[in-house]
């Protein structure tokens, strides 16, 4: 007959298997969905309406002005704390 650890470790492994291929799975739908999120942009999910910035300007420079306003504010915060950049 089987040794019941070795049945037990196989057990466990089928297990971590099923759970490891459900989670990528998952994993893979919310990475599409977030594609599909920042490729059309509306403001009932709180995503950034292009219209209002700059003038109508894309997506694409509406990530550019919020990472400028990150760094912007990372420096503030650094000066704040008394640390030169």
């Amino acid at each position: 007959m089987m040794d019941p650890i070795f049945v037990i470790a196989a057990t466990c492994l089928v297990g971590i298997s099923v759970v490891a291929f459900a989670l990528l799975r998952a994993w893979q739908g919310w990475l599409e969905f977030k594609r599909e999120e920042l490729e059309r942009p509306s403001r009932s999910h709180g995503t950034i309406d292009t219209s209002e910035i700059e003038g109508g300007a894309g997506v694409g420079a509406a990530r550019i002005e919020m990472a400028d306003l990150k760094e912007r504010i990372k420096k503030l915060e650094a000066i704040a704390s008394g640390v030169e950049l």
